[in-house]
């Protein structure tokens, strides 16, 4: 059973504990690098990108071009660095494209 809380509290606050208790910010996370990935890349990128997964710190990035993936290649230290920054804390610590 949840506690009651007998104070008044902040909808935010109220959202970032039932967050908290209920272990949800892996998936929050998950949905949010998608969501920057998309926001970021633009249309360009996202047409060819089949797949955005976000396993522990590693973002697993799905390209139906070769030749953009090997484009993609040779900035990923920049990529993880605007995605961290769009999602205000270092959740992306590795990037694999396929």
């Amino acid at each position: 059973m949840s506690k009651r809380h007998n104070e008044h509290m902040s909808l935010s606050d109220a959202l970032k504990d039932f967050v908290e208790t209920n272990n949800l910010q892996k998936g929050l996370d998950k949905i949010e690098v998608h969501d920057a990935w998309i926001n970021i890349m633009g249309n360009g990128v996202n047409s060819y990108t089949t797949s955005v997964q976000l396993q522990r710190n590693t973002l697993y990035v799905q390209l139906s071009s070769s030749a953009l993936r090997e484009e993609l290649s040779y900035g990923k230290e920049k990529i993880i660095a605007m995605l961290n920054e769009a999602l205000g804390k270092e959740v992306i610590k590795k990037l694999v494209l396929r």
